[in-house]
C-alpha cells in the first residue's frame, strides 16, 4: 500500500516537468522503496549511490559551517543528478535532461518530498 502511494508520487513528480527523466524514493541506507527507473539502470546501485552521495553531502556541509543540507546535485553531460531529504528516514533522486529547467525541478523535488516525509 505505501509502495503504491510512493509510486504515484513519484509518476506525479515525473509528469509535472518533460525534463526529468527518472525518479526514486531511498531509505538513507540506501534501500529503494519506490522508483520510476529506466531497465537500463541497476535499482541496487541506484540506492547505493544516493544514500552515499547524500551522507556526504550532510557531512560537507556540517563540516564547512554551511547550515542543514538542502539537497545534492551532480552535473554531467548528459544531465544532472538531483538528491534531496524527505524526512530523516527517506532521499528522493531525480534524474534531468542537460537542458532542464532546474529552479522548476527544484520546486517539484521539494514538494515531493514533503509529501513522501508525511506518508513515511
Amino acid at each position: 500500500m505505501r509502495a503504491d502511494m510512493l509510486n504515484s508520487i513519484l509518476s506525479e513528480l515525473n509528469g509535472t516537468s518533460a525534463d526529468i527523466e527518472a525518479s526514486a524514493v531511498i531509505s538513507t541506507d540506501g534501500l529503494i522503496m519506490a522508483s520510476q527507473l529506466p531497465q537500463s539502470l541497476d535499482e541496487d546501485r541506484v540506492g547505493a549511490m544516493s544514500a552515499a552521495m547524500l551522507s556526504l553531502g550532510d557531512r560537507t556541509a556540517q563540516e564547512l559551517a554551511r547550515g542543514e543540507l538542502d539537497q545534492v546535485l551532480v552535473k554531467g553531460g548528459d544531465g544532472y543528478v538531483l538528491m534531496a531529504h524527505a524526512g530523516p528516514e527517506a532521499v528522493v533522486t531525480v534524474l534531468a535532461k542537460t537542458n532542464a529547467k532546474l529552479g522548476l525541478i527544484f520546486l517539484d523535488v521539494k514538494r515531493a518530498a514533503e509529501s513522501i516525509e508525511k506518508l513515511i
